[in-house]
């Protein structure tokens, strides 16, 4: 088994939204239960497979995404990027 997960969990966690968005509309929207349900179970399914998946820490990941880093110039640029530009 490799160390890193074979779907990159940035793209799980945009699934997940997208499933909890979509079960959210088909509550408001009146849909019927079952297509509710499905939705529901599906979204408590992906923080499962992940655990399965990866275990704790990687379900930490999914959850909680760690911060962006904040640029301090409009470029955005790391320190050693910054100094790889000095010439």
């Amino acid at each position: 088994m490799s160390s890193h997960p074979l779907v990159p969990i940035a793209r799980t966690r945009v699934k997940l939204v997208v499933c909890a968005a979509l079960t959210a509309v088909a509550v408001t929207a009146g849909l019927p239960g079952w297509t509710v349900a499905a939705l529901a179970l599906t979204c408590l399914a992906i923080p499962l497979a992940v655990v399965l998946a990866g275990g704790g820490p990687l379900l930490r990941q999914l959850l909680l995404p760690a911060p962006r880093p904040r640029a301090e110039s409009g470029l955005a640029h790391t320190q050693e990027e910054r100094e790889r530009f000095v010439t």
